[in-house]
Formats: C-alpha cells, sequence, structure tokens
C-alpha cells in the first residue's frame, strides 16, 4: 500500500520541494511532482537557483506530450497530472488536490504551508488518504 506522509507548517513550499527533491536526488530515488502548470513553472525555475553550487536534474512534462528519449533518465518528473508520469516511485504533490492515480506510486509526500486556503486544502487530502485506508504519517516543518 502506498505510505502516505504529510509535511505541514512549511514556510515557502518551492524552497522547501527543493530541498526535499535534492535530498531524494541524493538518495537515488525516482520522484514525480505533480502541480497546477504555473506553479511547476515556478519550481522548474527555483530548482535552477535554490542552491549556487548544486542542480537537481529534472525534466517538465507538458500534458499530452510524450517525454523525449534523451530526458527519460531524469530523476525528477515536473507533470500536472501524475497519471503522466513514465515512473512510479515518489509522488511529490504540491498541488490542492490529491492527484488522481496516487496509489500507483509507493510513497506520496503531500506539502502544506502555513497559508490557511493551503491548510483547508491540505485537510480535504489527509481526509481524501484517511478514507481510503491510507496510513498516514505527519511531519511539521516548522516549531
Amino acid at each position: 500500500m502506498t505510505e502516505v506522509s504529510f509535511h505541514f507548517n512549511v514556510d515557502d513550499s518551492l524552497r522547501y520541494a527543493c530541498r526535499l527533491l535534492r535530498k531524494a536526488v541524493r538518495s537515488g530515488a525516482r520522484v514525480v511532482v505533480t502541480a497546477p502548470g504555473p506553479l511547476l513553472a515556478e519550481l522548474d525555475r527555483a530548482l535552477w537557483t535554490f542552491d549556487a553550487l548544486e542542480f537537481v536534474p529534472h525534466a517538465r512534462l507538458v500534458p499530452g506530450q510524450s517525454p523525449p528519449e534523451r530526458l527519460l533518465a531524469a530523476p525528477v518528473w515536473l507533470v500536472e497530472r501524475a497519471t503522466d508520469a513514465t515512473h512510479c516511485e515518489v509522488l511529490l504533490n504540491l498541488g490542492p488536490e490529491a492527484p488522481e492515480g496516487f496509489e500507483r506510486f509507493a510513497r506520496v509526500i503531500e506539502v502544506v504551508s502555513t497559508r490557511e486556503d493551503d491548510k483547508t486544502a491540505g485537510r480535504a487530502r489527509w481526509k481524501h488518504y484517511a478514507g481510503r485506508g491510507y496510513s498516514i504519517q505527519r511531519h511539521e516543518a516548522a516549531a
């Protein structure tokens, strides 16, 4: 069964996601990130600039697009829909809803910022997973 974890009270979701992705790549994991298109564009830029000494290899897949063969080895994929993902290991969700097809992944990580609208959406995602019988781990990003 898919392992689900929530990271709550995140001050800067993009920076936090960059650090999570760097850690995942260092450990050899392959990660799919889901979010709305504009947020994926911001994350794409942030992955190039968040650390001056390090680059997190990634590729962005536009809905309906097949990934170019030269990019298939990328350890991080940015997609709007989890169902477009080409590999299934870890799913990092930055979107407001539980992604369709999340159960294909061994692990799902949900990031919830300190914004009230994000907290509300996070609670709804928690209920979505819990209502389907998934055990959920809770992590506090800030004290």
